[in-house]
């Protein structure tokens, strides 16, 4: 891998945890993060026109395809977003790995998000708590509003993990 490509995957990488971060505390996925990322997967494959050209027919049918599940109300527009945005950098395999990789992160977030619901609920966290007690009275108030799970970060584990599968 040339030197442009991995400056493109530290990149992308970094951008994910991010995403990952901004997710948990606000629950939006940026237009311009998701164009930062298309932007830099096709970047990161330019020498090889052809899979450029793989990878674009197979993220717009998996844009086909989570469009329609978030029409049903299955997923979210920022989560559709960000994975067809992921899968611009990565040929059909790669595509296959991060959709494995965010299913299996997916289920141990919401498996995280089910065993807080059995803990006390928290007070408020005062002014100087740790970011761990923060994050965790902010969840576990989402809880009690039914509000969705941060599917982003489990998107950026299967975007982190397929990217440095292939290699920096």
């Amino acid at each position: 891998m040339n030197w442009i490509a991995s400056t493109a995957s530290i990149l992308e990488i970094l951008l994910l945890l991010h995403v990952a971060t901004i997710d948990v505390a606000t629950r939006l996925i940026r237009n311009e993060i998701c164009l930062a990322l298309a932007l830099l997967g096709i970047v990161s494959q330019l020498p090889d026109a052809m899979q450029v050209a793989e990878s674009l027919i197979t993220a717009a049918i998996l844009f086909l395809l989570l469009f329609v599940v978030y029409t049903f109300g299955g997923i979210g527009g920022g989560d559709v977003k960000l994975l067809t945005a992921l899968a611009i950098g990565f040929p059909p395999t790669g595509a296959i790995q991060l959709l494995t990789i965010t299913a299996l992160a997916g289920g141990v977030l919401a498996l995280v998000h089910l065993l807080m619901r059995l803990l006390p609920y928290p007070g408020l966290a005062p002014a100087g708590s740790s970011l761990a007690r923060r994050v965790y009275a902010i969840e576990r108030w989402r809880h009690l509003r039914h509000a969705p799970l941060p599917y982003g970060v489990a998107i950026a584990c299967g975007g982190i993990w397929t990217i440095l599968s292939k290699g920096l």
